[in-house]
């Protein structure tokens, strides 16, 4: 229904963000390696999927369509929500999805929070015909900002983590974080804090 938002970025919060879109603010969720290309009163283009619910309507923004695409593939399984699936590509990129689905890598799903080993063996069997086979090389997330730190506290704290988990899991990767070349990438992060929390639960 609405395929894209355009506009200037009006607003950022740990888990959405506002577009202006001829006059009206577009609160769009996102994950936070979309949000972390974004930059208030910057110009932006998100690709878009609308879920609508008795009680609510929930625009779900992506940094292009194939994450969109990717977004609404994964809830044609049986158990996966928006939620769920924006988790998953919060920790994964569409192509790491793929390369896992394909590779029957439960692992790298059961890295996805509220994942367990059941709920990946059966993810893996019925996505298997339905996400297709990786189209790229392994690639690297777009680059944060500044405030690595938060942006990945704010991730884990909108996966369900507690608070003193996210300071934990952030702490835990920050060696890896200052020991990177140039920007820390959050994606990255996002997935060594979320095996740092697999391994203390």
């Amino acid at each position: 229904m609405i395929a894209f938002v355009s506009g200037p970025v009006a607003a950022l919060a740990p888990d959405s963000a506002v577009v202006e879109v001829g006059g009206i603010g577009i609160a769009v969720q996102c994950t936070p390696n979309t949000l972390s290309g974004l930059r208030a009163g910057q110009h932006a283009r998100l690709a878009t999927s609308l879920v609508v619910r008795e009680d609510s309507l929930t625009l779900y923004g992506f940094a292009d369509d194939d994450e969109r695409q990717t977004f609404e593939l994964l809830q044609t399984a049986s158990g996966v929500g928006p939620r769920l699936a924006q988790a998953m590509l919060a920790v994964h990129s569409p192509d790491a999805l793929r390369r896992a689905v394909s590779t029957g890598d439960e692992k790298a799903l059961t890295a996805v929070p509220g994942i367990g080993k059941k709920g990946a063996q059966k993810l893996l069997l019925e996505l298997k015909d339905r996400l297709g086979e990786p189209v790229g090389a392994p690639a690297a997330g777009p680059a944060a900002g500044g405030g690595w730190r938060d942006q990945l506290h704010a991730a884990l704290v909108g996966l369900g983590y507690a608070t003193r988990e996210a300071d934990e899991a952030v702490a835990a990767v920050t060696p890896q974080a200052e020991a990177a070349e140039g920007t820390p990438q959050v994606g990255r992060l996002l997935r060594a804090a979320l095996q740092t929390l697999n391994r203390a639960r």
